[in-house]
């Protein structure tokens, strides 16, 4: 990086520049091509200024948090876990032995700053693996006391949680098509499970899906849908073309290939928007624990979608209210771009309305036991056919039947209970100051800061020996300044050498300055 000394600030600012005269021709040249070249290999030092600013605001919104303590001394948390593949890359193979580990936010960035990690996002109930055996002892965790020396650093082999559950996620796939997760490539926006149950239990452990995958097309299912673009709009609404205008031609469908990058893909029929959901839970988990199927279409719950389009059908139109009134707003939700669906008759769909409450009286008639009759399960009609993803809306936890025969079901999975809290690690003592999104304070900032924190005689030490600096420097720059000639590293390094010299190797450093400086001012 280099900087422009023409906006270095010196005594010649106001001085009027020389005029070249018919001898001084090549010097006005070189002048002319010296600052040609600036836009391309220099900044002035504004720009400079600038743009260490701007960087220092990126770092603080890509790193708000402090990354100085490890989570693993906090125990099992909910929290954001990263895969580190340059430590412990996947096997090619996926059937061959693999021990996967995970890493906290801190340890991310700490002892894996410069790897390649899988931001993996919320995992419950984990474990930071850093400084353990899923690691070799090379690999240390840099965060953590070591008991042997009572020193930060250097911890290693430590036993892992043995708690902790791995999915495909810590090998970089994702989506029941397994993709290799690449965030420049990916299109759309991908759901996280629920998850109800491991992989080791026939769930999914938390895994993000394609809106495609979870209705059996697959990832890049509109590509195949014929006039039909990335945007889900139908190609009959594009313009007329013109075979005059050959140019009006490729500019339109340039503009075209254009908005298809910037738009997200659409959603598959069926599949609700992101503004109908709040939490969803996937086919396999739910066929996992298959006993939440009964709630698919109940209050709380959006209509079954189902993983194979074949068995998208109108089931779940019969779903109704505790009080046998239908919900006009579920209905709505319910209703796919089929054109089938719209000709199911309504008598069905009206008796099984009726049917609820009639059974409820009959049960209570029959003199069954107070905790039967309060079952809201049994209330709720048989559970679709066929394998189905659940999605629910934000109140869908007061909506489980917590009664005798049910609470133990809900039990194994407290995320059913109540609201899971997520671990975040503390703002970063820059993110807590104002200035940005999560905070300010520059280079400039945290100097003048610490220099009010400074005795007063080391702060007049400090201040004698930047005047000293910039008085050496003042020459150097202004040689650059009136010749017009952009600064280079090699310059900046060559003087910074003979400044670090002895006093020989710094007198002949102004001596070269003041001859280099005669010299453009003669005009050789």
């Amino acid at each position: 990086m280099t900087i422009d000394p023409l906006s270095v600030s010196n005594e010649n600012e106001s001085r009027d520049a020389p005029k070249a005269g018919i001898g001084d021709t090549s010097t006005a040249r070189l002048r002319t091509e010296s600052l040609s070249q600036q836009s391309d290999d220099s900044q002035t030092a504004a720009e400079f200024i600038r743009d260490q600013l701007q960087l220092e605001a990126d770092a603080r919104e890509a790193l708000p948090y402090s990354f100085e303590n490890c989570t693993k001394p906090l125990g099992s948390l909910r929290q954001n876990v990263f895969s580190c593949l340059t430590c412990n890359p996947p096997p090619m193979n996926s059937t061959d032995p693999y021990s996967p580990a995970g890493v906290c936010y801190s340890c991310s960035v700490q002892c894996h700053g410069e790897h390649e990690l899988v931001e993996i996002f919320q995992k419950r109930n984990f474990t930071c693996d850093c400084g353990t055996t899923r690691f070799t002892p090379e690999q240390q965790c840099t965060l953590r006391i070591n008991p042997k020396t009572n020193t930060k650093g250097g911890l290693h082999s430590e036993q892992p949680d043995l708690d902790n559950k791995y999915n495909q996620n810590f090998r970089n796939r994702f989506c029941s098509c397994s993709i290799d997760y690449k965030p420049q490539e990916q299109k759309g926006t991908m759901f996280q499970c629920l998850g109800l149950g491991t992989h080791e239990t026939g769930g999914c452990g938390e895994d993000w899906y394609h809106p495609g995958c979870l209705v059996g097309l697959g990832p890049k299912w509109y590509e195949k849908q014929p006039g039909r673009l990335s945007n889900g709009k139908s190609s009959a609404t594009l313009s007329t073309i013109s075979e005059d205008d050959t140019h009006q031609d490729d500019a339109d469908q340039q503009s075209h290939r254009s908005q298809e990058d910037d738009e997200d893909p659409p959603l598959p029929d069926g599949f609700p928007t992101e503004e109908a959901f709040d939490h969803f839970m996937c086919y396999k988990c739910v066929e996992a624990y298959p006993w939440i199927k009964r709630y698919a279409g109940s209050p709380g719950f959006l209509p079954a979608v189902f993983h194979q389009k074949d068995h998208i059908a109108s089931p779940c139109k019969k779903r109704k209210l505790d009080d046998g009134v239908p919900d006009e707003n579920s209905g709505r939700s319910k209703r796919i771009k089929d054109g089938s669906a719209e000709t199911q008759p309504a008598a069905p769909i009206a008796q099984s309305v009726d049917a609820v409450p009639q059974l409820k009286m009959e049960d209570l008639t029959k003199g069954e036991s107070p905790s039967a009759a309060k079952c809201k399960l049994a209330s709720l009609p048989p559970a679709p056919s066929g394998q189905f993803s659940l999605f629910t809306t934000s109140d869908f936890r007061d909506r489980f039947c917590r009664c005798a025969s049910c609470f133990p079901n809900l039990e194994l999975h407290p995320q059913l209970l109540e609201e899971e809290d997520t671990y975040e690690p503390p703002l970063s003592d820059l993110a807590s100051e104002p200035g940005s999104t999560h905070g300010s304070g520059s280079l400039y900032e945290r100097g003048e800061s610490a220099l009010k924190n400074v005795d007063r005689v080391r702060a007049i030490e400090g201040v004698m020996a930047y005047n000293h600096l910039k008085e050496r420097l003042k020459p150097f720059f202004q040689q650059f300044a009136e010749s017009g000639k952009a600064i280079g590293a090699e310059d900046i390094k060559e003087y910074f050498a003979k400044l670090r010299g002895d006093e020989q190797g710094i007198k002949d450093a102004g001596e070269v300055a003041n001859e280099d400086l005669r010299q453009e001012q003669s005009g050789y």
